[in-house]
């Protein structure tokens, strides 16, 4: 028996000209978990398209359980016991769990007719393959994105799986929901079934993770025991650059307040929340998913209604019923899923950025003022650096740190005072993570006052002069970063 249940050797793919890889390799043994990590573009999806056939490699072979494949097709790489989990889950949402569960099975035997008795049993020994429970009469639909993945994880076992591929699983999940992944996986690991988990997440690998290799610009980096890395490695290798893990100093602090919250209260959500904020300052805000700092976020751009309590914007009480409310007091907002609600995706680059200012870009007669919009579209290409060969180009061409660059120049665009970014950092690679990082400190050291509202403990630990902890919708804490760590935070959370 071969030492390795999967090997991809030397591996190379073009596209019109264009080498998404070239000459990497990926060894995985039996029963490992092995992650593939490398930033937005390396090259990962593509390695994981051509081991489940969907993409035919230029040169190189795949290696399953000993035998040699110079190309395989997707049924065949199913029959070897290949199941790739993507991001999207792949679900039918207007099916049931049950008919989710059992259609494939169903189909490959070549049943012409529904029998719904069959049908739950195939989906009630899905489910019981992780111990999962959930009413298989519910609409996929309806369910959470947990939940989904759960029910993707289950499917993928009913074709005998011994290699499980994992696309970004963590991507929307919360803390809890991440733990809960990870014990199924560690289960999965019991009953022989290796994992490759993709990953770009740096405490994620060395969490869950045996083995590793890294890719990047198309070409494997390095390869070995997770043991052996380290958070500066890691970086280097993801990025090709060094990091300095430097926590955020204020250079520059107003004496007054620009924004004041005084007993600020939503329904259901929280309830006598009070701050301060200062021009110069970033201000974290921490806590678990139902703590209420999400809602807090919402309030303060006018998507969530007040029941009582007070704004104040430099000293003055303002009312925020709306975002155009908040806009108009100098207050942004940096929703936490830019791809529905920061972003219109398939319009240009240049409409994205200068959306928010479009009455500033336009004439009195009600006529856009071209040459005005175009110079602020190159303004904000340039000082965000932003990586596309033309702003015309649809937003949803550019990865998601790219992205996550045009949600801060849109706002960035109507000189704001006030920032408040919810998750600004979710979904984007390590390089691009530390770079909106710069950006953030930069604004602040330029006197803008920063809201940072995440639950990602280095984060705010790194990038914050003061930090605020939610629970059940309330402020329970109030620390200083510099004095702080991660299991003090977590102590106030949970």
């Amino acid at each position: 028996m071969s030492e390795y249940l999967l090997k991809a050797v030397e591996i190379s793919k073009s596209f019109a000209g264009v080498k998404a890889l070239t000459n990497v390799s990926l060894q995985i043994k039996p029963g490992e978990i092995h992650c593939l990590a490398g930033e937005n573009g390396c090259g990962k999806s593509t390695l994981i398209k051509v081991i489940c056939g969907v993409y035919q490699p230029d040169s190189g072979y795949i290696e399953f359980n000993g035998k040699k494949y110079s190309r395989v097709t997707p049924l065949e790489a199913i029959a070897m016991g290949i199941q790739v989990i993507y991001q999207d889950f792949s679900v039918f949402p207007n099916l049931t769990v049950m008919e989710n569960l059992a259609f494939n099975t169903e189909l490959a035997a070549g049943r012409k007719f529904v029998n719904k008795r069959h049908m739950r049993k195939i989906a009630e020994e899905a489910l019981a393959k992780i111990n999962f429970s959930i009413e298989l009469d519910r609409l996929v639909g309806s369910l959470t994105v947990a939940e989904k993945q759960m029910v993707a994880i289950c499917r993928a076992l009913m074709f005998d799986a011994k290699l499980i591929i994992m696309d970004e699983p963590t991507t929307a999940l919360t803390k809890k929901e991440v733990q809960a992944l990870f014990e199924i996986i560690l289960k999965l690991k019991a009953q022989g079934i290796s994992i490759l988990f993709v990953s770009h997440k740096l405490n994620e690998v060395f969490e869950i993770s045996e083995r590793f290799t890294i890719f990047r610009s198309g070409r494997l980096i390095v390869s070995g025991n997770t043991a052996d890395l380290d958070d500066r490695k890691f970086s280097y290798y993801m990025t090709g650059r060094e990091f300095d893990d430097v926590k955020f100093k204020p250079s520059f602090q107003s004496d007054k307040n620009v924004l004041e919250v005084k007993n600020l209260s939503v329904p259901g959500a929280f309830e006598n929340v009070s701050f301060s904020l200062k021009r110069g300052e970033i201000l974290g805000v921490t806590g678990l998913l139902d703590s209420g700092r999400t809602e807090l976020a919402l309030s303060l751009f006018g998507l969530r209604k007040t029941s009582g309590g007070q704004i104040l914007k430099d000293g003055k009480p303002i009312t925020i019923a709306s975002p155009r409310d908040a806009i108009a007091n100098g207050i942004g907002y940096v929703p936490e899923d830019r791809l529905s609600e920061g972003l219109f995706l398939p319009q240009p680059i240049s409409d994205n950025i200068v959306i928010a200012e479009i009455d500033h870009l336009t004439k009195k007669a009600g006529v856009l003022d071209r040459k005005k919009r175009q110079a602020e579209v190159d303004k904000w290409v340039k000082e965000m650096a932003i990586a596309t060969p033309n702003p015309e180009n649809a937003c949803s061409t550019l990865s998601g740190g790219n992205q996550q660059r045009i949600v801060l120049a849109k706002w960035l665009a109507c000189n704001l005072d006030v920032l408040v970014l919810n998750g600004p950092t979710v979904g984007v690679d390590i390089g691009s993570k530390h770079d909106i990082h710069a950006i953030l400190q930069r604004l602040a050291d330029q006197g803008m006052a920063i809201i940072i509202i995440s639950d990602d403990m280095p984060e705010v630990l790194q990038n914050c002069s003061r930090l605020l902890v939610m629970k059940a919708g309330k402020i329970v804490a109030q620390l200083d970063p510099a004095q702080a760590d991660e299991a003090l935070v977590l102590a106030h959370m949970m």
